[in-house]
């Protein structure tokens, strides 16, 4: 797996912010993920954390700054900038009455990823055994390690991770840190957003209580 997406290009950010229903939410921001790197973002509850990966994903488009990716502004080339990621947000997005196997099936499918390393990416996140539950059986710590099994699934190389950790056990955890540690190995990048510690080594950080529009800064971009 070594330097699997080592060549895949580089994503930046330059004087990043991002406004949220008129409220400036943060401004000034500089990112950068390198072949192997990883950025931890921390910060109080409503400091941009999630709004920053959102915008990362193309979720949200820029207040000001750009995004590049490999050198490329990322909206020049959409597709292929959202084809090279890899989102996983709050809410898991399972179906019900659909098993395990077959969610990493369709969410392999929307990648474009044929075939799909559903084995390898069941094992990875210790699903073997419910792997073909319905997913109404899941509990809320299996879901999420479904959600992020499909990281393996269908290898991009950005992952984008917003609060990973939430509902998992340690074995779950121990499990997220190892897939982060080789998607690196393989120069994946990954940027996560975090209210508890997590073990990511030589991680670069971003605190998002550093970038907070002052309120004479929000008051005139309302302007």
């Amino acid at each position: 797996m070594q330097g699997e997406f080592a060549d895949t290009g580089e994503l930046v950010g330059v004087d990043l912010a991002c406004r949220r229903g008129g409220r400036l939410v943060f401004a000034g921001l500089d990112c950068r993920l390198p072949a192997g790197g990883a950025l931890l973002l921390t910060g109080a509850n409503g400091s941009g954390k999630s709004s920053l990966l959102r915008l990362m994903a193309t979720l949200l488009p820029p207040a000001e700054g750009r995004l590049s990716w490999g050198g490329v502004p990322v909206m020049e080339d959409a597709p292929r900038y959202r084809a090279a990621l890899h989102y996983v947000g709050h809410l898991e997005g399972t179906k019900p009455a659909l098993s395990g196997r077959e969610m990493l099936r369709f969410w392999a499918a929307l990648h474009g990823e044929a075939p799909p390393a559903i084995d390898a990416a069941l094992a990875a996140f210790g699903l073997e055994t419910v792997a073909d539950w319905p997913c109404r059986w899941l509990s809320a710590g299996q879901r999420r390690r479904l959600a992020l099994a499909r990281l393996v699934a269908a290898p991009a190389p950005i992952w984008l991770l917003d609060e990973p950790a939430a509902a998992l056990d340690a074995d779950g955890e121990a499990r997220l840190v190892n897939a982060i540690a080789e998607h690196r190995a393989g120069g994946g990048r990954v940027a996560l957003a975090t209210h508890q510690p997590i073990a990511v080594s030589e991680a670069a950080r971003i605190a998002l209580d550093d970038f907070a529009a002052s309120p004479d800064a929000a008051l005139a971009a309302a302007w």
